[in-house]
């Protein structure tokens, strides 16, 4: 009989790693404990802390914050995750600190947050099963379909060998794509600065000159965080609603596709009735989608029903909840509603909701600056403030709880989505811009940035070129109007993809032939994870979860009550595994 335990190799020690361990623990005592193996080695690989990871680490300034209020974030599991394991709950990051729940927690308190869950865990783990970290980077898996696998580290000279492995990287460093490599290429040619995509507390920012123009491409939470590292990172202070700047701050011109800055975080609470989600866009959809003979189209065939999803959790609250702004029975409306086309609805919302204000314009909320123009850049600048304070406004009163129901649609929507594989990058700009924007008191920052003349806004559809030995922006926002800087700043994360990522094990796994969607993600089985080979057949041995897979999450963690579609995943995955481990052990010890 083999003495050897089965062996299970996670490469990614951040939250997903810690999700997948977690629900491992939850599952062990049915799949696997007391089934007559010989317990089990897990190995965990990362560079970084277990649970914290890179994003989370505790070396990061405490300047910069998370973007959810602390009791919109969980790593636990409840009724509501539709999963075949048990439920495990557990406290919130506002229950676990014991801070106020509308608090935005600072990026090292979620880390320390991460860490007490894995810790817990690990605790959790049956006796006979143990955890190892590895602080190294991993830098490929080989080995035969059928058999074991080698686990190659930095640093090391044999593998680990793992009867089963589970990718979970998180967010990586990717190569630059043909116009970010030709603008690094001018800036060095002539000595101008290039900051391109990057997780920003990792960036150099020490190369931006105070009081030096820089142009910057993005509007969403990387920008966010630039500015915060380079006003008050440099020792500028808010007093009240002015900025007082230090004098080291260079000045910001700031655009992007849409030109305005993400919807800020919405802050109220939810009361009442929830919008019954799914409604239009559930499982019955998703499976007649995946049962297309042709396949499906994103904008054709899935968009009109996330319309009509979004739509109906819009109008149900404000009909249940706000039915003097409405002009018939919500009853009538849904009927009507729910057996209308596009066409049909929109007749319908404009007889049943007299201001126009109160409808559902997702194409204005998409692109607000759509066909706007400004005579000068000033009056732009003046223009995008009231914007912003128009946002603040509405998404700090109830009055306009509507909003929050279709944040709670696009959750839903998500939970869905992630059943179809890739999408395409378009949704999960949209999602993030409308459902994952910053705190509000950050665009209360941006707004004093922008009356201080630190932070200018350039427009929409933001187009940089590279001549006359400098940066130029410019936006048909304020037609003619034009910013030059020796300086530009990509702020966004890299791209996730296997075919340009900087990491050496997935780059392996491209140069071995994995199978990647047109965007370039690593394709895997929709149920339990599984990396997919050319012919679609699942691969026995290797799992992978996270963002550059064609299964993609809104994030590892997530608000409670909401489905929580990563923990379903790492759910899945995990009894995957303890299933095949366990058979593996009970073959051996036969």
């Amino acid at each position: 009989m083999s003495t050897t335990k089965p062996t299970l190799v996670i490469v990614g020690a951040g939250p997903r790693g810690t999700g997948l361990i977690e629900r491992i623990a939850a599952n062990a005592p049915e799949l696997y404990a007391g089934s007559g193996t010989e317990g089990l080695d897990i190995h965990l690989v990362d560079p970084h802390p277990p649970g914290a990871g890179r994003i989370w680490r505790a070396a990061q300034s405490p300047l910069l914050w998370m973007n959810s209020h602390a009791e919109d974030v969980t790593m636990f599991t409840d009724e509501t995750v539709v999963m075949d394991g048990p439920v495990r709950p557990g406290p919130t990051l506002h229950e676990w600190a014991a801070i106020d729940g509308s608090t935005f927690a600072d990026r090292r308190l979620q880390g320390a947050y991460l860490r007490w869950v894995h810790e817990q865990a690990v605790a959790a783990l049956p006796p006979d099963v143990t955890v190892h970290h590895h602080p190294h980077r991993a830098l490929r898996v080989s080995g035969p379909r059928e058999g074991r696998q080698q686990v190659w580290l930095e640093g090391r000279a044999r593998p680990l060998l793992a009867d089963l492995v589970v990718l979970a990287l998180g967010h990586l460093d990717a190569e630059l794509d043909q116009e970010r490599r030709e603008l690094s290429a001018y800036a060095r040619t002539h000595g101008l600065v290039h900051l391109p995509p990057d997780f920003t507390a990792d960036s150099d920012l020490s190369s931006l000159a105070p009081g030096e123009p820089v142009l910057v491409r993005g509007f969403g939470l990387a920008f966010v965080d630039l500015m915060v590292l380079l006003t008050e990172g440099r020792g500028g202070r808010y007093d009240g609603d002015t900025y007082v700047p230090s004098g080291q701050e260079p000045v910001l011109y700031v655009g992007s596709r849409r030109g305005v800055p993400y919807h800020s975080k919405i802050g109220y609470d939810w009361t009442g009735e929830r919008p019954p989600l799914p409604r239009f866009f559930g499982p019955d959809e998703v499976d007649a989608l995946l049962a297309r003979p042709g396949g499906f189209d994103f904008r054709r065939d899935v968009w009109p029903l996330i319309e009509k999803e979004l739509g109906f959790a819009h109008y149900h609250r404000l009909f249940t909840v706000h039915s003097k702004r409405t002009a018939i029975a919500w009853t009538d409306f849904e009927e009507k509603y729910a057996a209308g086309e596009a066409v049909e609805r929109e007749a319908l919302v404009a007889s049943a909701v007299p201001d126009p204000a109160d409808r559902l314009d997702l194409a204005a909320l998409d692109r607000p600056l759509d066909g706007v123009r400004y005579a000068t850049h000033e009056e732009f600048q003046e223009g995008l403030r009231a914007y912003v304070e128009g946002d603040l406004s509405r998404r700090h009163d109830p009055v306009h709880s509507p909003d929050l129901a279709v944040f709670l649609g696009l959750l839903s929507v998500y939970g869905q989505l992630i059943q179809l594989g890739d999408i395409g990058p378009w949704w999960h700009g949209f999602f993030s811009y409308l459902a994952s924007g910053p705190p509000g008191p950050r665009l209360r920052q941006m707004l004093a940035l922008s009356r201080a003349g630190v932070v200018r806004f350039v427009g929409a559809d933001m187009a940089v070129t590279a001549e006359d030995g400098v940066f130029r922006a410019s936006s048909a926002t304020v037609p003619g109007a034009s910013v030059e800087a020796r300086a530009l700043v990509e702020a966004r994360l890299p791209e996730p993809t296997v075919r340009r990522a900087l990491d050496p094990l997935l780059r392996a796994l491209h140069a071995d032939g994995a199978v990647e969607t047109p965007e370039g993600l690593l394709r895997v089985d929709r149920s339990d994870g599984r990396i997919l080979d050319g012919a679609g057949r699942p691969h026995p041995r290797r799992f992978a979860l996270g963002p550059y897979t064609d299964v993609r999450t809104p994030g590892a963690f997530t608000r409670p009550r909401t489905g929580g579609p990563a923990f379903r995943q790492n759910d899945a995955t995990a009894r995957a595994a303890l299933v095949f481990l366990r058979d593996l052990a009970c073959r051996a010890a036969a």
